[in-house]
């Protein structure tokens, strides 16, 4: 593209990720005519540099390791074991060109039109198109939907080089494994591809400014998750704080300060997962009249992702936490749905979360602590994974399944799992917290067996003081 062009669009969509390509594709059901400008690969972060990449390279240290450490029990065994770094990214980038192919097909058959480049707004209904080129393009629109997503954050001194100090989206394109590795950051991505890089060999420390790693999620998950870790040979350090950081030919130093006091710890890199921060500082929302917080960088929205100029939506990251895909997801569609002046909202009783470590975790809804810091009578019952058939078939009985429900009534307020696949049935929880189900109702669902889905039958049973696979207390969990 050379010069300068002009174009209009209904709906211009600022972004082409989960929830700029869910917009568009809904807009497209509706009637509705919409430009996705992006200024990278349609899929945004999540296909491109998180969510798929890290699940293609998690899965395969998986064979990996389960080969090299349970094969032999169960009677499978194989000869010159290796593992091809080059190779897991061949995997991993066709993973992606195949994912990234289905959307442009979605799109086109939404009759949405793609545009590559980064575009600001000039004012609250136009914008300008830079093209990689260099040329521009002016777009008029009617609305718009800002899903331009988040980076990660770094703060000075710990800045990412590509070398020895790299972010998520450095460290998931690594076509080798380094020695040794330190984690900057206990949260998800930190865990999942910590424990990717145990697996595959290199030795690991986790470095947790707050008192455990994956803040946030229900204690028992993060407790179950640090002795795992522990058993692979990765080192958890929570409650650390990082000081200062030296780099040199052969690696970094870490200067650290924790309950042992200031140490200093070495390696060949540093992966840096300190948090995102929204990408709304260059977009000219103040050409537009859109508001963010000038602390935050998110951008306000009400219930239909409408921002506070009513013809401007934003959704996913931009805009509010939890930055999750399946929150984008629905919030693209919402905003779609409002501007085709459908009556919608972006409601919900609960979030899924599930984070992608052996055991897996999924949460969903309110932890014991929780209902009680709101003044309700709770209580919560655990069953484990290795009272169910399934997970002694499949050498998994590490794990377990708690739910959490109020007293008398017995309704479900939160459901927490750690295990193999927990994060393939969290829906159903999270479709009963949605529905107002009891724990009865849980209870009284048949699950087929064999599953690991038969857990949250068992913890439901035993709530009400009814188990049947394992031995009922007098004084245990569960109704007397």
């Amino acid at each position: 593209m050379a010069g300068t062009y002009a174009r209009t669009t209904e709906v211009l969509v600022i972004g082409g990720g989960p929830g700029g390509y869910m917009a568009a594709i809904r807009l497209g059901q509706l009637g509705h005519s919409a430009l996705v400008v992006e200024r990278s690969e349609l899929g945004g972060e999540c296909l491109n540099r998180g969510c798929i990449p890290s699940k293609a390279l998690i899965h395969a240290s998986l064979l990996y390791h389960r080969l090299k450490t349970d094969g032999a029990e169960i009677g499978v065994t194989a000869r010159d074991l290796a593992v091809d770094p080059v190779q897991l990214q061949t995997y991993k980038s066709a993973v992606i060109a195949k994912e990234r192919q289905g959307v442009q097909t979605l799109l086109k058959a939404a009759g949405a039109s793609v545009l590559k480049g980064e575009a600001r707004f000039t004012g609250p209904k136009t914008a300008e198109l830079t093209a990689p080129d260099g040329g521009r393009e002016r777009i008029d629109f009617s609305y718009a939907v800002i899903a331009v997503g988040a980076s990660p954050t770094a703060f000075p001194g710990f800045e990412p080089d590509g070398t020895r100090v790299l972010t998520a989206w450095q460290i998931l394109s690594l076509d080798r494994i380094p020695a040794s590795l330190i984690v900057l950051g206990g949260g998800v991505s930190g865990c999942e591809l910590g424990e990717y890089f145990a697996r595959l060999g290199s030795r690991v420390t986790i470095v947790e400014l707050l008192p455990q790693i994956l803040p946030g999620l229900e204690a028992s998950l993060s407790r179950e998750l640090s002795v795992a870790l522990e058993k692979l040979g990765v080192s958890v350090r929570p409650g650390t704080k990082a000081v200062g950081l030296e780099r040199g030919g052969d690696g970094v130093r870490l200067s650290v300060e924790g309950a042992n006091g200031r140490e200093e710890l070495s390696a060949e890199m540093l992966f840096l997962t300190v948090g995102k921060r929204p990408e709304t500082a260059e977009l000219g929302l103040e050409e537009a009249g859109v508001r963010r917080d000038a602390r935050s960088g998110f951008i306000g929205v009400d219930a239909q992702q409408r921002t506070n100029v009513p013809h401007l939506f934003a959704v996913g990251d931009c805009c509010r936490p939890p930055m999750l895909a399946h929150k984008a997801y629905r919030e693209g569609i919402v905003a779609a749905e409002a501007i085709a002046g459908l009556p919608t909202r972006f409601e919900f009783q609960t979030m899924p979360s599930v984070v992608f470590t052996v055991p897996e975790l999924a949460s969903v809804g309110r932890t014991l602590a929780d209902a009680q810091a709101q003044g309700l009578t709770a209580r919560e019952a655990k069953f484990p994974f290795a009272a169910i058939g399934r997970a002694h078939a499949q050498h998994a009985t590490g794990g377990w399944v708690k739910v959490v429900a109020e007293e008398p009534s017995g309704l479900l307020l939160g459901v927490h799992a750690a295990g193999e696949g927990v994060g393939e049935f969290i829906t159903e929880a999270a479709l009963a917290l949605e529905m107002g189900a009891t724990v009865r109702d849980l209870a009284m669902t048949i699950h087929p067996h064999p599953t690991f889905s038969e857990a949250l039958e068992e913890a439901a049973l035993l709530w009400l003081g009814e188990p049947m696979h394992v031995a009922k207390r007098g004084s245990g969990a569960g109704r007397p």
